[in-house]
């Protein structure tokens, strides 16, 4: 096991991605914001909370996105399915999708899936903590990201909580 990113490293990605999202939509009333289950959540709970501190009058409407029954693995393993929160309408919204790690792309293609079953919206961008981009096998690219690493095809990258709760990124071997 390596860390990729220290908590402190991990915090400073976040604001940085904040930052990023808050001055390319200064206007949030057209933007929804959807943290894909699991580690995606976990980003997007770190996201939206230094989002509201950063701009704490900015009406962020934030939803949760379950894609178990859309992942083109379902026959080799079974699933519990995550939960699915998404309270508001996303038709002609502007969608941004969050996760934590961008490897194959197979995650967001699913998650596209799942969106369009709620409803069209105006445009989908992406926002990662950490892209694996030369392992893509769909033709997906993140619009912010917080880190582009290489790795191998085995190895796991993990967003990950320690004992006090403060978060990391973890390479683990193949």
């Amino acid at each position: 096991m390596k860390e990729i990113l220290s908590h402190t490293e991990f915090q400073l990605k976040v604001s940085e991605l904040s930052d990023r999202l808050l001055k390319h939509h200064p206007d949030t009333s057209d933007v929804v914001f959807i943290g894909i289950q699991q580690g995606g959540v976990v980003m997007a709970d770190e996201l939206m909370d230094a989002m509201k501190q950063s701009s704490p009058k900015a009406r962020l409407q934030y939803g949760k996105l379950d894609i178990t029954f859309y992942r083109d693995d379902i026959r080799r393993k079974i699933l519990a399915p995550d939960t699915m929160h998404i309270p508001f309408s996303i038709e002609n919204k502007t969608v941004i999708l969050i996760d934590d790690v961008l490897f194959t792309g197979r995650t967001i293609k699913a998650a596209l899936d799942v969106l369009l079953d709620y409803g069209r919206p105006a445009k989908v961008e992406l926002c990662v903590l950490v892209d694996r981009k030369e392992h893509r096998q769909f033709p997906i690219q993140a619009d912010y990201v917080g880190l582009t690493i290489t790795t191998g095809t085995q190895e796991k990258i993990k967003l990950v909580k320690d004992a006090d709760e403060k978060k990391h990124v973890i390479l683990l071997p193949a």
